[in-house]
């Protein structure tokens, strides 16, 4: 089923004979706790008064994160940790000392979201592996939030079942929290050790604090973390839960004349823990119907657009899956292959009834864990079923045509750590087919390796892919691409250099996104930091980038860039930054959409800035300013991104975001003329607006109504056209055959209540409403164009849907 190529031992000597010392013990931190277990019951209501937490191993003397690294807490304002274990479950409590209630920053904004609020919270590194961690804070009205660490990044879209309580008193507020051992991985020795660190934000300072400094000076996360030493004799349960949900759907689209409709649909997600290390997440019929609309814009580029993942499934606990850029999840119940094809084959006098553009996926498993020697293991496999569009005769006569097979997409991934944040990885990505259509795959090893003092990283990847059934039945199209970067990471200036190549057969873009391949690449970044708070600031980041590009076949100068951009974080916590880009003339090979032929881009240069004012105030205000130019026809642009958000209370929020765009005499591909002997270049003014108004009101910690409505609206008009001549440079012509200017607008609501009335369980009930007005006609005016979208028939949808959370062990404990 699985065509691999390499073997993962062979990539483990290669990093082992590439960088020895990697290897040596790495050292450990100067921060420990003993672990204690308790024989007390701990009730978790937020009072620190159970007998359990005089016996508790505690942790004081917090250090400043930011904006002052190194200091030390006030005595008015410290921070006490308190750790416990038992047979069951970890006990956490932390109480943060403040002034008064008036301190304390506050807002209800839903689980997984921190908004303005203080929070507090444990990090834990089960596997004292130096990288990987998870981490469980809450906020002071007990909204919770938990995520996974790896290097130096966080996945927030990781989410497991744990209890919490806080208490807000006079003098701070305090926490206690209650982890089972369920919602952790960890091995199965008698005796462990784990890395841990505690957390604590207070927003109206701009301070974070930690129990085991880290410091940004050092790159990682879990390797700067203290030890919980000595756990003893601790058991990981059976894993098992079960999510099964219902949902109703009423949809009604006015451009059909068809009137209301109404769907049932059933299914579940169910995860299983198949050992300590390892756990089995699979959703069976799934449901996404009410996940957020997308951002679509108008793309004028000759590459597709990358969207967002909303799919809670296809986002949650995938840092395995991501490794290597490889899994772009939008594959999955995405456009069909085949999509266009139906109006390819359109005969005479027959009428295109329905041609679905996204595909239905029948089930998804995902198997992802570590093993106490720090193999990590991951295995995704889903399958979409056949999709087919709907094709009328003059006879009234419907046959179908398959847009889209039967389609299994697989992952496995082999990621082993070392020493000192290092990792060797392999990854095969798999897309079989049903039928005649091609299948796909993609093989590639990384490597991510560190000196012992975490200083230099080197780092890296080889892919071969493979298309089987191109460029024709019985054929295999193979292509390889790599990447290799050296770069310093520790000190206030630090830099990289790296080089990328792809040659011309190289694919990823079924199961990953790719936006073109035949490319041979140089870069260097080079960053100064300054972290420590003077006079203004609190600090100063300053970053140059320059990359040259070549076409791998033939080798062929493709383009020259340069990015420099000034970003600092003030006293008063507001964020401001400058950033220019610099490119003179490029050789573009994509924007012709005809293999071989070039566009002589002009040569460029954008100035811009950023201002981001303190988002603990009621009001926050980001405001972006961009202007470009081009010499050659005189072309310029000017952008402006407005966001305002007001916090009205606690509970209501309200934002808008303005999004402002004027392009004049942008030089771009306009159409092939209709004898398909020239490509035809233009001259076009571009206006795009887009705003997005939110509004979100929490009633309490479990209960909560959002609204997002989005208006987008861009328009493209033409108004010199030129030819584009063999050797690149545009030739001006006076009369063409088509018409390629564009007008789009598109409107979307986004409302959803959501009720979470017991533990991971959930009902939802959501309205979405959708209009698109696309044609040639140019209005300038915004509120006329705002209107006839308004007009235009609308899409609704309203949903409810119920998710129930099942334990096993809770089910079984009420049995008896």
């Amino acid at each position: 089923m699985f065509r691999m190529i390499g073997n993962f031992r062979s990539y483990l000597l290669a990093g082992i004979f590439l960088f020895p010392s990697i290897f040596p013990k790495a050292q450990t931190s100067l921060c420990s706790l003993p672990a204690i277990r308790t024989s007390f019951a701990i009730k978790v209501d937020g009072d620190l008064g159970d007998p359990a937490w005089a016996t508790a191993a505690v942790a004081r003397n917090f250090i400043e994160q930011r904006p002052s690294y190194g200091r030390k807490e006030q005595e008015n304002t410290k921070t006490e940790a308190f750790i416990l274990y038992d047979d069951n479950a970890i006990y956490v409590s932390m109480f943060m000392h403040e002034n008064s209630k008036d301190s304390i920053s506050t807002e209800l904004v839903g689980r997984d979201q921190i908004g303005v609020n203080d929070f507090a919270g444990v990090m834990f590194d089960t596997y004292e592996d130096k990288i990987n961690g998870v981490g469980f804070y809450v906020t002071p009205l007990g909204e919770q939030m938990d995520c996974k660490y790896f290097l130096n990044n966080e996945d927030e879209s990781w989410s497991t079942v744990f209890q919490t309580a806080t208490k807000i008193t006079d003098k701070g507020w305090s926490f206690e929290m209650r982890i089972p051992y369920s919602a952790l991985r960890f091995s199965k020795e008698k005796v462990q050790s784990w890395g841990i660190n505690f957390v604590r934000r207070r927003t109206r300072t701009g301070q974070q604090f930690l129990w085991s400094p880290l410091d940004p000076n050092k790159f990682g996360t879990m390797n700067q973390a203290g030890t919980w030493k000595d756990i003893r004799d601790i058991q990981s349960p059976l894993r098992l839960s079960f999510s099964p949900y219902l949902s109703a759907y009423m949809d009604n689209n006015a451009s059909n004349n068809k009137g209301w409709g109404s769907t049932i649909n059933g299914g579940m997600d169910v995860k299983y823990g198949i050992s300590k290390a390892f756990t089995l997440d699979m959703t069976l019929i799934p449901d996404f119907g009410q996940v957020q609309s997308d951002n679509q814009v108008l793309n004028l580029s000759p590459f597709e657009v990358r969207y967002n993942e909303n799919r809670s499934f296809f986002t949650e606990g995938t840092e395995l899956f991501n490794k290597g850029n490889l899994f772009y999840s939008r594959r999955i119940g995405g456009q069909p292959l085949n999509y266009y094809l139906p109006l390819d084959q359109l005969k005479p006098g027959e009428t295109l009834i329905q041609n679905p553009s996204e595909t239905k996926l029948l089930n998804a498993t995902k198997i992802s864990g570590r093993t106490a020697g720090g193999l990590g293991v991951g295995f995704f496999n889903a399958i979409t079923k056949p999709q087919y569009a709907t094709i009328e005769d003059n006879n009234k006569t419907q046959y179908k045509l398959e847009t889209n097979p039967l389609t299994n997409y697989n992952i496995i991934v082999l990621d082993q750590t070392l020493k000192n944040n290092s990792s060797i990885t392999l990854v095969n990505t798999n897309v079989l087919r049903n039928g005649k259509d091609y299948d796909a795959n993609v093989t590639a090893g990384l490597w991510d390796l560190y000196d012992k003092k975490v200083d230099w990283n080197f780092w890296g990847k080889v892919a071969n892919s493979r298309l089987f059934g191109q460029p024709a039945p019985g054929k295999t199209l193979s292509g390889y691409n790599y990447e290799v970067n050296l770069g310093k990471f520790r000190g206030p200036f630090t830099f990289e250099v790296d080089h990328f190549m792809a040659d011309e057969k190289y694919q990823q873009n079924d199961m990953g996104y790719f936006t073109n391949n035949n490319y041979f690449n140089y870069g260097t970044g080079l960053w100064y930091k300054i972290m420590q708070p003077k006079s203004f600031y609190n600090n100063i980041r300053v970053q140059v980038r320059a990359n040259y590009s070549q076409r791998y076949k033939p080798r062929s100068f493709q383009y020259f860039k340069v990015n420099a951009n000034v970003n600092s974080q003030l006293k008063n916590l507001w964020n401001v930054g400058l950033n220019a880009k610099f490119s003179p003339e490029e050789n573009d090979f994509y924007e012709p959409r005809v293999e071989g032929r070039v566009f002589k881009n002009p040569g460029s240069y954008t100035t811009g800035f950023f201002i981001n004012t303190n988002t603990a105030k009621r009001y926050n205000l980001s405001l972006q300013g961009f202007q470009s130019h081009s010499s050659r026809y005189n072309a310029n642009g000017t952008q402006f991104i407005i966001g305002n958000q007001y916090r009205f209370s606690d509970k209501l929020s309200m934002g808008l975001t303005n999004n402002m765009e004027w392009v004049n005499r942008d030089a771009g591909f306009g159409f092939i003329n209709q004898a398909g002997d020239s490509i035809l270049f233009g001259l076009r003014n571009r206006n795009t607006v887009e705003n997005i108004f939110n509004v979100k009101y929490n009633f309490n910690i479990k209960m909560g109504l959002s609204f997002r409505a989005r208006h987008y609206w861009s328009k493209v008009h033409y108004t010199r056209f030129f030819n584009l001549e063999q050797d690149g440079y545009l030739k001006e012509v006076n009369t063409v055959d088509q018409d390629p200017n564009k007008n789009l607008n598109l409107f979307n609501i986004d409302m959803v209540y959501t009720w979470q009335f017991a533990p991971g369980s959930f009902i939802n009930i959501a309205w979405k409403d959708a209009s698109q007005l696309f044609d040639q006609q140019i209005r300038n005016q915004y509120h006329t164009n705002f209107s006839n979208v308004l007009n235009t028939p609308q899409q609704n949808n309203f949903s409810i849907k119920i998710i129930y959370y099942l334990d096993y062990l809770s089910l079984r404990h009420a049995a008896h």
